[in-house]
Parts: C-alpha cells; structure tokens; sequence
C-alpha cells in the first residue's frame, strides 16, 4: 500500500486504498455476488487523469481494470490490479445533421436516448439504462434495435483511447485496434469516449403484456408466430418470471420502430390469447426503453448465464415449458436474427443463431446459489444451444474462447501482444486467457454474474 501512496499526487481525481473508509464500497461491482479484491481504486477526473493513471501503473508494475459502474464484473483481479473508474468522463455531443454522438465512457445509454430523442434519433440501447454506452460496445452489444442496425459496436465510428504507453489517441477504422475494440472487449486500450452513429426513431410502440403461467404454451405459440415473420423493426421477447412471493408469469416485450397501428398488425396474435394481467404497449420515446422489461437500477447480487438458440421448434418450446423455472427468477429468450445475421466486421462476427436465451436468479444463500446453477445447467443441456454466445452474456467461470471464433481470436491475442505487451490493461475477460494472466479462485468457479445482456 506504501508504493501506492504517490497516486494521490499523480491524479486529481478520487483515490481510494485499503484502509480507506470508502475503499470497501469503491471497489464493489454491479453483482454483488462478486468478490472484486484490488489494490487500488480511482475515479479519474478526465481523460489526462487516466493517461497518468496508465504511465504511473506501467513504471510500477501494475494493473488496470477499467469499470464506470461495475458491470460485467468477473472478480478477475488480484492485489496488483488498480480498479478504474470513469464515471466522471461523462461528456455527450450530439450531431443531428450528421447523426451522430460523441460519448463519453462513464455515459448510460439512457442519457444518450434523451440527449438523441428530440431529434428523432435513438443510440442503440439495450434492456437496462444505467449500463455505459462504451462498456456495451467495447463487448459488440446487443441492443431493441439490433435486428434493424445490428451489433452496438457497428456503429461505433471513433474512439478515443488511452494506450498502453498512456499516450491520448483518436482510433478510426484504419486500424487494427480499432477493429478489437469494436466487440473484442476493453483488453487493448482505455476507451475514454467514442463516436457513435444514431439512427431514425421518429416513431416508436413497444411495452409488456403479462400472462399467468397458466397462459405460458399458448404465449409461446404466439411468440414463435410473431417472430417466424416479424420485420427488422419488430422485437420481441419472451420471459417466464417467478419474482418471490408471486405467481409465476410469462410476458411478452417488444419494441417496434414505427407506427402503432403497423405494430398492432404485426402482434395481432397476442390479441387473440386470454386477456392479459397486464399491457402497458403503447405509442412511446426512446427514452422509455427502460420502462419495458424494469431492471433493477441498483446494484444486487446475481446469477445469470446466457446461451444461443439454434432452434426455437416444438421440442425447444415444450422443453422450457416442461417444469417451473424455479429457482430462477428469469428465463427470457430474445429474438435476434435480420441485421444481427448478417457480415460484420468486428471480432464477433455474424450472429446467425435465432435466438439467445438468458437465465437469471438470486443466490439468496449458498443452498440456492448452487439450486439456480444447477437448474441453468439443466436448461442449456437440454436446449438447442450453439455452444457459443454474446461477450455481454458471458459469466465469470467463462471466457472469451465461448464467444470468439478461433480465428478471431487469435487475432485479437495478437493484436493484445503488440499494443499492450506488458498486459497493464486487464478487462473483466481477458484476451490472454487465464492461465495466462491469474485469476482468483473464487471468481473462477462456476458462479455467474449478473452480465447485463444489452
């Protein structure tokens, strides 16, 4: 801790050590079933911050986790690491005459969406408000508005980063770090802001419609139905829910970018199910998205694990309908497929699976915790699973092998040992691998964090 001191004078933004009163809950992440140990944690004050933040960890030796609020924690540090946080790069520009934003990395995508809906835009936002635009992108990013546009990273057009030899720089597409950042993760550079396109959004229906279980084979038929023919403007999910001290229900959400009475057309068969608990769909801004699925926008403790569907046929169906889905709280399948299936040049590729699945539950204690892994175990053996899935939906005990070709792979491992040789960057999910770089053992065991998917 004494070699660690100078930070306080190096920077001018906050410093926490151990020992610090604050320390504790500086260094907690979103999941709050995940042990984060580290060394240090700062809050840089603005782009110069983090670049002396990097010279400073490289002639010491050091680490640099970058999170702006802690999403996607793997507990994937260690006493060498210093835990960043740039929730205070939150500059946002918006261009309406090119369609454009400049956003910095600590800014939720609910702030993009009600910096962009005046204009009759929308960034690519996906089920939560609160997670930053670039930790979503630097993962490739699925979004409500993938099927029409396509991965979050897509439309990354710039970035500004911090190297490894903490030098500010501005990547664009002609170079190889800029292709690794569009979706290969946060191992490579500091993102400090990025350019992003906006797209249309002059018109927008969407929201829940909730079932008793009861209703849950005849919602999905209607579900497989809307989707079979569903236009890439249309999105629709799919959720069995068992909040505690409730009634188990299925829920379909969806968002359409266009008018309601096209939107009512193209979902008329949930019409013809028994009358729902509930239906808040409506004519609505893009700065609502939100509203539709209500994600905690607080921290809590979690268990996900997400998968892709190759099939969503009558044994798939019947399968996730066979039993409750107790202990989980969620199983949620989301329609993919239209721009998502298509060529893109990023670390990702094409996402041809139809659908992805994701499955959450609370580890109330550690009974529980193993009863909601076992049940997710269950689900993704019996289920027409590609065997790999998002960068976003990956869990602590996975790595970036289940979401990367190998060929991609390779590349991005090259791409980490040419810019940054000395490994000072270390995302949730590291390039190198773990045998590589360490990891603790209590992260690496098979624990699932609450990844947001979006």
């Amino acid at each position: 801790m004494n070699a660690l001191k100078p930070l306080r004078s190096a920077l001018r933004g906050q410093v926490w050590l151990p020992g610090d009163h604050e320390f504790d809950a500086a260094r907690r992440p979103w999941n709050l079933a995940v042990e984060q140990p580290v060394a240090a944690v700062v809050e840089a004050a603005d782009a110069d911050d983090v670049a002396a933040l990097v010279r400073y960890a490289r002639t010491a030796g050091l680490g640099i986790a970058t999170q702006p609020n802690g999403h996607g924690a793997t507990g994937r540090t260690d006493g060498d690491t210093i835990l960043l946080r740039t929730r205070r790069l939150d500059t946002l520009e918006i261009d309406p005459a090119a369609r454009r934003a400049r956003i910095g990395a600590g800014v939720p995508s609910g702030r993009v969406q009600a910096a962009a809906a005046p204009h009759g835009l929308t960034g690519l936002p996906g089920s939560s408000p609160v997670v930053s635009v670039a930790g979503v992108a630097l993962g490739g990013g699925l979004s409500w508005f993938g099927r029409a546009h396509g991965w979050v990273a897509d439309s990354v057009t710039a970035f500004d980063i911090v190297d490894a030899d903490g030098r500010r720089r501005h990547v664009t597409a002609d170079t190889d770090l800029f292709w690794a950042l569009r979706g290969g993760g946060g191992d490579f550079a500091i993102v400090t802001a990025l350019e992003l396109s906006l797209h249309p959004a002059p018109h927008l229906y969407g929201g829940r419609s909730l079932w008793d279980v009861d209703d849950a084979p005849a919602v999905m038929d209607a579900y497989r139905q809307v989707t079979a023919a569903a236009p890439e403007e249309l999105t629709v999910w799919l959720d069995l829910l068992h909040f505690p001290g409730s009634a188990p229900m299925v829920a379909i959400d969806a968002t359409y970018l266009g008018d309601e009475s096209e939107a009512r057309d193209l979902l008329a068969p949930l019409d013809r199910l028994p009358k729902p608990l509930s239906d808040s769909r409506r004519g609505m801004s893009v700065t609502e998205l939100g509203a539709i699925t209500a994600e905690p926008t607080d921290p809590g403790a979690g268990i996900s694990r997400g998968e892709l569907l190759t099939d969503l046929d009558d044994a798939a169906a019947e399968r996730l309908l066979a039993a409750p889905i107790a202990p989980l709280l969620s199983v949620q399948i989301r329609h993919l497929g239209g721009a998502l299936s298509r060529a893109s040049d990023g670390p990702h590729g094409a996402l041809t699976e139809p659908y992805a699945l994701y499955l959450f539950g609370i580890p109330a204690d550690p009974a529980t915790a193993e009863a909601v892994t076992a049940k997710q175990r269950v689900l993704a053996r019996t289920l027409p699973v590609s065997g790999r899935k998002p960068y976003t939906f990956l869990n602590p005990g996975e790595t970036v092998a289940d979401a990367f070709p190998p060929d991609a792979l390779a590349r991005l491992r090259d791409i980490k040992r040419r810019h940054d040789p000395h490994n000072v960057f270390r995302s949730n999910f590291p390039v190198k691998g773990l045998e590589e770089v360490g990891c603790n053992s209590e992260s690496a065991a098979d624990l699932s964090a609450a990844v947001q998917p979006g």
